[in-house]
Order: C-alpha cells, then structure tokens, then sequence
C-alpha cells in the first residue's frame, strides 16, 4: 500500500502548514518587539530630559534603526513566505535597506560605547560633536558609512551581464539571488568581517580604558562602574549580531545529522540569528537602565501620563549623573 506521504496533495498540505507555522511564529513575536520599542519612543519624546543626553539619543537611534532593519526583514520574509515574485527595481531598494540598517547596527553600538568612553575622561571638556546638539553630525555619518557597501554590492551586480536577465525578469525576493559571482561573495564576507572586527576593536578598548580608570578612581566609582557595565551589554549585543554569520556552520549541521529542509534551514537561521539579536538587544538595554524602566512600568501600567515637577527634577539628576 502506498505510503500517504507521496501524494502530491499531501505533500502541498505539510508545505503550507509549514509556512503558517512560520508566520503565526515571526507576526507575535514581532508585535511584541514592536509594542515595547513604541512604548520606549513615546517614552523619549514625552520626556525632554532624555533629548538633552546625548547616550539616550543614540539609544533612541539605535531603536529606530532596528525597526527599520526588522520591519524590511519581515516584509521580505513574508514576501518570500507567500511566493511572491516581482521585479528587481522594488526588490533592489528592499534589501539595499534592509543590508544598511543591518550594518547601521554595530557602528551604533561602537559609537555609544565612545559616547561613555568620553563622558568618563572628559566629562569637562567634551568634544563638540559629542554634545546632545550636535550629535545627529555622527549619527548621519553612520548612516553613510553603513550604505556605502550596498551601493558598490549592487553596482556591481547592474554592471555584471550575467545579472541582466535577472533584473529584467520578476524574482523571489532574496538577497542570494542577487550574489551572482564569488568575488561578490568574498567581498560581501571581508566587508562584514571588517566591520564587526572594528566594532569589536573599539568596545573592547573602551572597556580596558573603562576597567583601569574603575581602579584608579577613588571616588564617582558608581558612574564609572554603569559605563563599564554598559560597555559590557553593548559587547554582548555585538556577540548577539555576529550570529548572524554562524549560519553556514549551522546549515551544515542541519543538513547533515537533522535532515532538515532547506527551507527549514533557512527558516531556522533567519529565527534564531536575525531576529531574536535584534529583538532581544534593545529591549534588554531598555529595561536595564533604572530610568528607562522606571518610565516604561508607568506608561504601560498607564498610572501616571506626566512627571511631576519633584520626579521631573530627579530624573533631570539621574541623567546628568549617568
């Protein structure tokens, strides 16, 4: 008797059955990361004193940039869920954006790790661009850098005759279809390495300097420890957002010893080494600093909608002490 799995009907059944699984799993989740960084936005623009901090600002940078990155990630993965297929011309400025707030991510981190470096050794004599004013000038320029390496991918791609049928035809829109020689490959990997080793290089040194001042000072320890700690959960974000490149290691394992699909594989990657770093960094950024919590258990709990003038003028102390 033939086995029920063979039929075709059947077998179109599991795959679709596979695919809600995946959306009913990825929409929850990303509604909930959606809410609580709604909520932390609300939370920056009600509150002027969070403006006037310059670690606050970046902070606030840092959640709407992974927005951006999770909102174009799962457009593209609901797109690719549905089998949807179009042109070139939509799907290029997708994954131009996607891969920019992607690599937008560790330089923001390196940058807010620099920001506590300076606070801690020239808390008098702070350079101007590190003021609250002033710092959108860095920020832009993370913007630039983070799409400089989707211009020269993507240009090469246009200037390649081997991609010519794809860009005149409608395609699934993902970034593989678009890697069409190895040295595209190998330029995309060393351009990524380059990027997380830098990022690596300057959260580490902030780190030391931070630890050697910690010994050092006899007095303010309190706020040289937050920044070491800081320092810390921003190498811990890095560690979560080089995941990322663990998925050849990981598809080889599946497919070897768990026999899985490849679109299971990549379902799983995607998962575990895309979404979950990202929806995990800010909110636990968010929640550690005592402020930020403080400010978020009374918009959710709805108790309060302003400060009072008495808890206005203590926050407006605990910011310019952290």
């Amino acid at each position: 008797m033939q086995n029920l799995t063979d039929f075709p009907g059947n077998s179109t059944t599991n795959k679709s059955l596979s695919v809600i699984i995946k959306v009913c799993v990825v929409i929850p989740v990303f509604c909930i990361f959606l809410y609580c960084i709604a909520v932390m936005l609300h939370i920056f623009a009600s509150h002027r004193q969070y403006l006037d901090s310059t670690r606050y600002i970046l902070f606030a940078s840092m959640l709407i940039n992974d927005t951006l990155q999770l909102l174009s990630s799962v457009l593209l993965f609901l797109f690719v869920m549905a089998q949807v297929k179009f042109s070139a011309a939509f799907c290029v400025p997708m994954l131009f954006f996607s891969t920019a707030t992607f690599q937008n991510t560790p330089l923001i981190l390196a940058t807010m790790s620099l920001e506590r470096y300076v606070a801690i050794f020239y808390p008098l004599q702070r350079p101007a661009a590190w003021r609250s004013d002033r710092i959108w000038v860095i920020i832009l320029s993370l913007w630039l850098i983070s799409c400089i390496f989707p211009i020269v991918n993507y240009s090469i791609v246009a200037r390649d005759p081997a991609a010519v049928d794809i860009l005149s035809t409608s395609v699934l829109c993902k970034s593989t279809v678009f890697k069409i020689s190895p040295v595209q490959a190998l330029f995309e990997l060393g351009v990524y390495i380059l990027f997380f080793a830098v990022v690596a290089v300057v959260i580490l040194f902030t780190y030391v300097r931070i630890l050697l001042e910690t010994r050092k000072m006899r007095q303010d320890k309190v706020s040289v420890n937050k920044a070491m700690h800081t320092v810390m959960l921003h190498g811990f974000q890095l560690l979560l957002c080089i995941l990322a490149f663990t998925h050849p290691i990981t598809e080889s394992l599946l497919v070897l010893h768990a026999n899985w699909l490849p679109q299971d594989v990549d379902f799983f990657n995607y998962f575990c080494f895309i979404l979950t770093p990202r929806f995990l960094s800010p909110l636990i950024y968010g929640f550690r600093d005592q402020n930020l919590r403080g400010s978020i258990r009374k918009t959710i709990l709805c108790c309060t909608d302003k400060v009072n003038p008495g808890e206005r003028g203590k926050l407006q102390d605990n910011l310019c002490a952290s």
